[in-house]
């Protein structure tokens, strides 16, 4: 009887008070009608809701089958007692059932409401003067009854419980989605900083190193070639600056403000051939068409990442930047970097030393990957390296009207 809800504390309520009064019209029956043992009807009445006023009390009743199995045996005895002397006992038998089936295990329960129900009928038949269908009717229909409302009770509480059950799981696993989901969340947005970290500041501070290193070895030999070199690099931090603002803004690259895609990547080039021994060329192949910003900022960025890696490694002399439109049946976007350095080997490269490198062509696949497009990295020993940025484009008919053109290029200092 512990843990009881509001329902069934109602419920038990009920019960308690069907009792209290069942007793009290046995003994106000016996008073009333003058019967010679009304006294002991009344103390045998009073002993049975003393015995049923202490099994709410007792903690163990609820928790504990053999305790229940004896408090309703002396319950029982007490009841039986009763019906020795008054016929009108019977009416209990209903609540006990109720009891017997609630705190017994269900076979247990249903052997005890049998044995009730049979002292019931042989009681009311001693009364009566014998046993008769209506004497026996009686006992047996509440006993039935009895029996179909508490297992209709007990299935229906375990089909709740079970509901519950699922609910508290479906409640976890929505917690546990939602914590996935934000992780995963969190993880993309790392890897999206670290690739316009990678792309932007990266590549801006390994241009400012070879510059301030270039400006180091012409001093003090050659005085105006390490001031330009240092004014190099001083535009280019200002770059980098301008970058770091853009990116803690999440807004569109400086070099795609006021420019288009062809036009951001030709400037890309003379800035590189300007900062570095690097004689790098812009070409433009097929019609241009408008594209997405996230296309325009991925294929800058890979074209940033791939010049900054033929800048600090393939020691090369020249890079061809190639920005090609297709048509159909397959329009694309594809951006060729090119250059005749060192090249290198294509396999799984060692992991570094210090931990760090080998990010770039990673963040260059995941940009593609991301826009549903493709890259592929060509290279040999002694032969240069091509890398290719390809990104699907919408057909004509299904791209709809042109975006508005972007305002005209301006000068950069």
């Amino acid at each position: 009887m512990n843990r009881l809800t509001p329902t069934l504390r109602v419920l038990a309520w009920c019960l308690h008070l069907l009792v209290a009064g069942l007793l009290l019209l046995v003994a106000a029956r016996a008073v009333v009608d003058a019967r010679a043992d009304a006294a002991w009807v009344a103390a045998a009445a009073a002993a049975t809701g003393a015995v049923y006023a202490a099994g709410p009390l007792v903690p163990g009743i609820g928790a504990s089958r053999r305790a229940a199995a004896l408090w309703l045996a002396l319950l029982g005895v007490c009841w039986a007692a009763l019906l020795v002397l008054s016929a009108e006992a019977v009416w209990l038998a209903f609540p006990l059932y109720l009891l017997q089936l609630h705190l017994l295990p269900r076979w247990g329960g249903l052997a005890a409401v049998a044995a009730t129900a049979a002292a019931a009928v042989a009681g009311f038949a001693v009364h009566r003067g014998g046993l008769t269908p209506a004497v026996a009717l009686g006992p047996a229909l509440g006993a039935a009854v009895a029996v179909a409302v508490v297992w209709s009770y007990q299935a229906l509480y375990r089909e709740s419980e079970k509901r519950r059950r699922l609910i508290q799981e479906l409640t976890a696993t929505r917690a546990d989605l939602a914590r996935a989901q934000h992780t995963a969340g969190v993880l993309a947005e790392r890897e999206r900083l670290a690739r316009e970290i990678h792309d932007t500041l990266a590549q801006g501070f390994s241009s400012i190193q070879l510059l301030l290193r270039a400006a180091e070895k012409a001093v003090p030999d050659r005085p105006e070639a390490a001031a330009a070199h240092v004014r190099r690099a001083r535009q280019a931090a200002a770059d980098n600056l301008d970058e770091a603002r853009r990116l803690v803004a999440a807004l569109t690259p400086p070099d795609l403000e006021g420019r288009t895609l062809p036009d951001a990547l030709e400037r890309l080039c003379a800035t590189v051939s300007e900062r570095h021994p690097l004689s790098a060329r812009f070409h433009l192949a097929g019609e241009p068409v408008p594209l997405a910003t996230a296309h325009e900022v991925a294929l800058l960025r890979t074209a940033q990442s791939a010049l900054g890696n033929t800048v600090r490694h393939a020691r090369a002399d020249t890079a061809d930047v190639t920005l090609r439109f297709t048509g159909a049946p397959h329009p694309q976007a594809v951006l060729e970097v090119a250059d005749d350095g060192d090249g290198f080997d294509t396999g799984p490269p060692p992991a570094p030393a210090d931990g760090g490198g080998g990010f770039g062509l990673a963040a260059m696949r995941a940009r593609m990957s991301e826009l549903g497009g493709s890259f592929t990295v060509g290279a040999s020993p002694g032969h240069g390296t091509t890398v290719t940025a390809r990104l699907p484009l919408a057909d004509p008919a299904d791209r709809g009207a042109a975006p508005e053109n972007r305002p005209a290029p301006e000068e950069r200092p």
